[in-house]
């Protein structure tokens, strides 16, 4: 048997090659042992016997993208030639969570996006509008723009809304943000969500600086820090229990867990979370380097290796150097054209925790330190003071220090809602 599920996650490699995420080439980034765990783990759309009966006989929308996927296993026979004996194999097979549901009779009627859009290929803060699946024909309402939140009109014909998004651990990744604004109009209009959770690839890191409620935005909703170490379901019970939502409402909430999941297991994800995520590399830097959009500091938009480089025309020559490019998922890249300079990170060992070396050597190398930073800093932070430690020349250890009393309550309030160790 053993011999048989390799075979089929081989198939799996083969049939969903053009969705993977890549892997790095470092070997320090993912093990043999880490391959069989991430294996093992099936994530909230894979618990079908947990939510498929819950659906039955509903009218149904769902908030996905391409994340949203789900492993089945096909059984089937071979007969070897050698004696006519037929043997039984099995392979898995990646669809769709909105093709599933659809095979399974379920009376899906609509479908809401988030931002980058249902296939996943809007720019980052890129206008998605309204349409219709090509496939499935089924209406797709936009809730990125000035629609973040679903209107009355457009939840008046469901009995219950279904989330699976891939979140990556980041405040400052908006499908948190999606998440609080649904179960916002679920709770207004009486409509049971159910949220498909999936692992955290991010999910042993708690760290950073806490958001002050002063700098609230669509890029950090909540008093959490940058990295809030939470799944996506444990995050909406936190959203519920903590009453986050609009005058203290509660959302009517059913999280599907993940089973076979552990917080420190490694965790590949199987598709790109979005356009410029390309790999488990960028998942693991993306909170550490995503903070350099607040700058004059590019982070690899328009290259093949975004969220694992960065660098600007205006630091000092180095070996290394890019020029980005217009590419998919970033038309218009900062310095399309231009040579940058900075550093390689792809091939770098894991973090784990919020790395502020990088932006604190970018800023000392500057020469113009007075346009280093820009107003969006402040809301990706979530605080005025990063940016003030920074310019004052604050060490990163003290940097570091005045953030633990925050981190240490928000640990505390968050074990009321893990659902894993």
């Amino acid at each position: 048997m053993r011999h048989y599920i390799k075979i089929g996650l081989l198939f799996l490699t083969v049939v969903s090659c053009r969705s993977q995420v890549n892997q790095p080439k470092d070997k320090t980034q993912k093990t043999d042992v880490g391959k069989e765990m991430s294996e093992s783990i099936k994530t909230g759309a894979d618990n079908i016997d947990a939510y498929l009966p819950l659906l039955k006989g509903k009218k149904v929308g769902i908030v996905t993208n391409q994340t949203g996927i789900i492993t089945i296993k096909e059984f089937g026979t071979v007969t070897k030639s050698t004696n006519n004996r037929s043997d039984e194999v099995f392979k898995y097979v990646q669809l769709s969570i909105v093709d599933y549901l659809l095979e399974q009779k379920v009376n899906l009627i609509k479908i809401f996006a988030p931002e980058h859009g249902f296939r996943g290929t809007a720019d980052a803060g890129e206008h998605v509008v309204d349409g219709k699946d090509s496939k499935t024909e089924l209406p797709i309402i936009s809730l990125y723009g000035d629609n973040k939140k679903p209107k009355p009109d457009q939840l008046d014909d469901l009995d219950v809304l279904v989330f699976d998004l891939q979140d990556v651990g980041a405040r400052f990744y908006t499908y948190i943000s999606s998440l609080h604004y649904i179960m916002e109009a679920c709770s207004e209009n009486n409509i049971q969500l159910i949220v498909l959770d999936r692992p955290n690839p991010n999910g042993s890191i708690v760290d950073g600086p806490i958001l002050e409620k002063e700098f609230t935005s669509f890029v950090g909703m909540h008093q959490i820090p940058l990295l809030h170490g939470m799944t996506i379901g444990e995050y909406a019970k936190m959203i519920n229990g903590e009453k986050w939502l609009k005058d203290g409402i509660q959302c009517k909430l059913t999280v599907i867990p993940c089973l076979n999941y552990k917080r420190e297991l490694f965790y590949s994800l199987p598709v790109k979370p979005s356009p410029n995520i390309p790999n488990d590399q960028a998942v693991n830097l993306y909170a550490s380097l995503c903070l350099f959009e607040g700058t004059n500091v590019s982070v690899g938009r328009g290259t093949e290796k975004q969220f694992q480089i960065y660098g600007s025309p205006f630091l000092p020559k180095s070996k290394f150097s890019f020029t980005p490019i217009p590419n998919f998922g970033s038309k218009e890249p900062p310095y399309k054209n231009q040579l940058c300079y900075g550093e390689d990170l792809s091939a770098s060992p894991k973090v784990h925790q919020l790395e502020l070396k990088w932006l604190l050597k970018a800023y000392k190398e500057t020469t113009d330190k007075s346009k280093f930073f820009i107003p969006f800093f402040t809301k990706l932070a979530g605080t005025k003071k990063l940016q003030q430690q920074i310019e004052a020349g604050t060490s990163e250890t003290e940097i570091r220090k005045s953030w633990e009393k925050g981190l240490n309550d928000f640990k505390t309030m968050r074990k009321k809602y893990l659902i894993y160790n």
